[in-house]
């Protein structure tokens, strides 16, 4: 293995837009090259692309008359009536959509097989993560599920375990509807409570199908979680479902929109504590994956202050040249800031609660604390399935 990591960019994913008034803005995936460059951290891992996601590779996860429609709203987006979830207000049609959607999958592909071949360790997609996309329907700002294509990419290739954890606010509901039958795949979502956000699943009990229990996981913790109790949680759960799963490849998901500034959910957590998970994610791909490790975006609609900033430090981990959290932003990035924004944009790489601090789940829990009883919620739902204590 050649222990270099990559990071997969094509301008084209910049075209992956809505309109001038959905949340998703591409000024982030503009801002987040941006901010790589300016760190140096480009010069440091590998910059390459990789080819759009073709009709043979989307059928992995997505039925044929699924991609004939994206294919004909793309043409022409008029032609959308909310049909296959295309042209409705979370997932508008947009010229060239099925063009932008194959390449931001086609990255996500290819950094699965440059894990698998050896041709790098880690490999970044920031413009992937896009979780809510279903075998037959948009869904959640997300057309096609790049992460679930790379997964199952990896399971052809003849990957025998794949595990996937997801850090977004939102469950990772696509990737875990593509896998919930699949022994292969242990997927792990840490979100907000379903009674709370969409997409409004993602419950305890919602632990794989037949002939995969316990190959789903999920720990919905409670809107206005902070950092403590978000690593607790993080901690109490995915380290030991790893050790005894032994993934040949680690894929995770670190959508932005867990933060505090993020205008479309409600955790508390802070650019510092989603630092700390990356660096653990990192960590864990080589206790447990032989070092094999794919890191994608996600969601992030704080799109100045926050999400360059967290995704720029997921370039930075996983190049093995973090980015210290004091540091100070470079002037050449405020100034693309407020030259595409007329933000003034951050002035550091921390929101000042570096180093972040929390409870360890083996010195004991709290049966009155909301937190605890989510985390004892999935361990009881999950853990005896796969064998282990609750």
């Amino acid at each position: 293995m050649s222990g270099r990591a990559q990071l997969m960019w094509d301008e084209t994913v910049t075209g992956y837009d809505f309109g001038p008034r959905h949340p998703m803005d591409p000024v982030r995936l503009t801002l987040t090259r941006g901010l790589i460059s300016a760190y140096g951290v480009d010069r440091q891992l590998k910059v390459t692309g990789a080819k759009p996601a073709g009709d043979s590779t989307l059928r992995l996860v997505h039925r044929q008359d699924y991609v004939d429609a994206v294919k004909a709203v793309s043409a022409d987006p008029a032609s959308a009536d909310g049909s296959y979830g295309l042209g409705t207000e979370d997932d508008p049609a947009f010229a060239g959509m099925h063009e932008v959607s194959a390449a931001i999958a086609g990255l996500s592909v290819g950094a699965a097989e440059a894990v698998w071949r050896g041709e790098a360790e880690h490999a970044v997609n920031f413009s992937g993560g896009l979780h809510h996309a279903m075998p037959g329907a948009a869904s959640g700002f997300c057309v096609y599920n790049d992460a679930a294509l790379a997964i199952a990419r990896l399971l052809e290739l003849g990957a025998e375990r794949v595990a996937y954890v997801d850090t977004d606010v939102h469950h990772g509901d696509g990737v875990e509807a593509a896998f919930w039958e699949d022994p292969r795949v242990l997927t792990i979502s840490l979100h907000e409570h379903p009674r709370t956000l969409f997409p409004h699943t993602g419950w305890p009990e919602e632990t794989g199908g037949p002939g995969a229990e316990g190959s789903s996981v999920n720990l919905p913790l409670p809107a206005g979680t902070g950092d403590a109790g978000w690593l607790r949680a993080f901690h109490a759960v995915v380290p030991e479902l790893l050790a005894e799963f032994r993934p040949q490849v680690l894929v995770t998901q670190h959508g932005a929109d867990t933060h505090f500034e993020d205008p479309l959910a409600h955790f508390a957590i802070s650019l510092d504590a989603q630092r700390a998970v990356q660096l653990a994610c990192h960590g864990l791909a080589h206790d447990h994956a032989d070092g094999r490790w794919v890191a994608l975006g996600g969601g992030g609609y704080a799109v100045v202050d926050v999400v360059p900033r967290a995704w720029t430090h997921l370039a930075a981990v996983a190049a093995g040249q973090p980015i210290p959290p004091e540091s100070m932003i470079p002037e050449e990035w405020k100034q693309l800031v407020y030259a595409r924004t007329r933000q003034p944009g951050p002035m550091r790489m921390t929101d000042g609660r570096w180093p972040v601090s929390y409870r360890d789940w083996q010195g004991g829990y709290d049966p009155a604390d909301r937190l605890d009883q989510a985390v004892l919620a999935t361990r009881k739902a999950a853990f005896p399935q796969r064998g282990l204590l609750p």
